[in-house]
C-alpha cells in the first residue's frame, strides 16, 4: 500500500474510535441529579425521670463512763491502767455502727494530777485509749463532775481526746474552738454532735469562761441547733438532765426534749439518772419523727445496786434518700443490748451482756424499754454464733 492510503486509512480509524469514544462518554452524566425526597419527622419527649440514692448509716450510744475508785483501782497495773479486759464481751457490739458515742462522765485528767473518786472525780487517760480502742468515736464532755478538778483537768482530758483522735463535745478550750462544730460523716451522712448539762454540782465556772462547760440555756441550745442544721443532716443532741435513779423521765426533760427536736435535733441522748429510761419518738411540727432516749443508764461505774449496773448499747439506722434536688433524713429501726456491770467485792469489773448475767432481769429491761415503742429489737444473742 502506498503512502498515502496508509495515512489516509490511519487517520479513518482514529476518527471512528473518537466517534466511539464519545458516544461512551455521553452516556456518563457528569452530574447526579436526585428527586426530591421527603423524609418523616418523628418528635420524642422524653418524660421527667425522678433518679434516687439511698445510704444508710448506724450510730450506737452507751451511757456514762462514770470511774469510782474502785473500777480504776481493779484496772491498775505496774505500768499504769489497764481498762481493756473489762470491755472484752462487749467490745464487738460497740464496734458493729458507723459511729459509736459515750458519755465520759468522770473527768479524764490523767493520773499526772492525782486520780479520784466521788464527789470530785478525775479519771487516769487510759479509759480514753480503752474507749478508741473498744470503738467509741464521739464523747461527750458536759455533765455535773465536768468542773470537779478544775480547769487543769479538762484542758488535760480535751488535749487527750485530741491526741488519741477521738471526736468530743460540750467542753472547750476556747470561745472560738466552742464556736466550731463537731462533725463526723459516715457513707455520705453528716452527723453533729452537741452536749448539755443542768449543773455542775454547785461547781460555778470560771468568770469569762463560759465556754468550758456547755449548760442546759434553751436560747444557747436553740442558736446551736440552728447551726448545726446548717452544716449537718443529722444533729445529734446530749442532754445531761433528770432525777437520778428515777425510771421515768419527768416532765421537764420531756418538755425539754419536745423543745429541742422543734428547733431542729433528730436524735436525743440522755444522761445522769444512773438508770435506764425509756425511749421515745417525738413528732415535730414540720413533719419529722425525732427518737429520744430519755436515760442511757451506767455504762460503767462503781455504784453496786442492780438497777445501777444495768446499761444498754441503743443502735439506731439513719437512712438518707437523695432525689431531683433535696434529701430526706429518716431515723428508723431503733434497738438495744442491754448490759450488766459485774464486780466481786468491788472489785474485777466487767461488762457482759444483761442476757448472760440474768435473763429475768433483762426480760424486765425490755418491758421497761418498750413502754412507748413497742416494736424495738433486741440484740441478745453472741455476734460469734451469728
Amino acid at each position: 500500500m502506498n503512502p498515502f492510503r496508509s495515512f489516509v486509512f490511519f487517520v479513518l480509524i482514529l476518527l471512528s474510535a473518537l466517534l466511539m469514544a464519545g458516544c461512551a462518554v455521553s452516556q456518563v452524566p457528569t452530574v447526579l441529579i436526585m428527586e426530591d425526597l421527603e423524609f418523616e419527622t418523628r418528635n420524642y419527649t422524653l418524660g421527667q425521670v425522678e433518679f434516687s440514692r439511698t445510704r444508710t448509716a448506724t450510730l450506737s450510744a452507751v451511757g456514762d463512763i462514770l470511774l469510782h475508785g474502785t473500777v480504776y483501782n481493779s484496772a491498775k497495773t505496774p505500768d499504769g491502767y489497764d481498762f481493756g479486759p473489762m470491755f472484752e464481751k462487749i467490745k464487738p457490739y460497740l464496734e458493729q455502727a458507723d459511729i459509736t458515742v459515750a458519755n465520759s462522765e468522770s473527768i479524764m485528767g490523767g493520773s499526772g494530777i492525782g486520780v479520784s473518786t466521788y464527789p470530785s472525780f478525775n479519771s487516769p487517760f487510759e479509759i480514753g485509749d480503752t474507749l478508741k480502742d473498744v470503738g467509741v468515736d464521739v464523747v461527750a464532755m458536759a455533765n455535773n463532775h465536768t468542773l470537779d478538778r478544775g480547769v487543769r483537768a479538762i484542758e488535760n482530758a480535751i488535749n487527750r481526746w485530741d491526741q488519741i483522735g477521738m471526736k468530743r463535745t460540750g467542753s472547750y478550750l476556747s470561745a472560738e474552738e466552742r464556736d466550731q462544730l463537731t462533725l463526723m460523716t459516715a457513707n455520705d451522712i453528716t452527723f453533729s454532735f452537741l452536749a448539755y448539762t443542768y449543773a455542775t454540782n454547785g461547781v460555778p465556772t470560771p468568770a469569762g469562761r463560759d465556754y468550758l462547760v456547755n449548760r442546759i440555756d434553751k436560747d444557747l441550745i436553740k442558736a446551736d441547733l440552728q447551726r448545726a442544721k446548717e452544716h449537718s443532716e443529722v444533729v445529734v443532741l446530749n442532754l445531761h438532765f433528770g432525777e437520778e435513779y428515777q425510771h421515768m423521765p419527768n416532765e421537764q426533760q420531756i418538755e425539754l426534749a419536745h423543745f429541742a427536736a422543734e428547733n431542729g435535733a433528730d436524735l436525743i441522748l440522755g444522761h445522769h439518772p444512773h438508770v435506764l429510761q425509756p425511749p421515745a419518738w417525738i413528732e415535730t411540727t414540720d413533719g419529722r419523727k425525732v427518737y429520744v432516749i430519755y436515760s442511757l443508764g451506767n455504762f460503767l461505774s462503781g455504784q453496786n445496786k442492780v438497777p445501777r449496773q444495768i446499761g444498754t448499747i441503743a443502735t439506731i439506722t439513719v437512712e438518707k434518700t437523695v432525689g431531683s434536688g433535696s434529701a430526706h433524713i429518716e431515723l428508723k429501726d431503733p434497738s438495744f443490748t442491754n448490759t450488766f456491770v459485774k464486780n466481786k467485792n468491788y472489785s474485777w469489773f466487767k461488762i457482759d451482756l444483761l442476757e448472760n448475767v440474768h435473763p429475768e432481769l433483762n426480760a424486765k429491761a425490755k418491758t421497761h424499754l418498750t413502754s412507748w415503742i413497742s416494736d424495738l429489737e433486741f440484740i441478745d444473742q453472741s455476734l460469734h454464733s451469728q
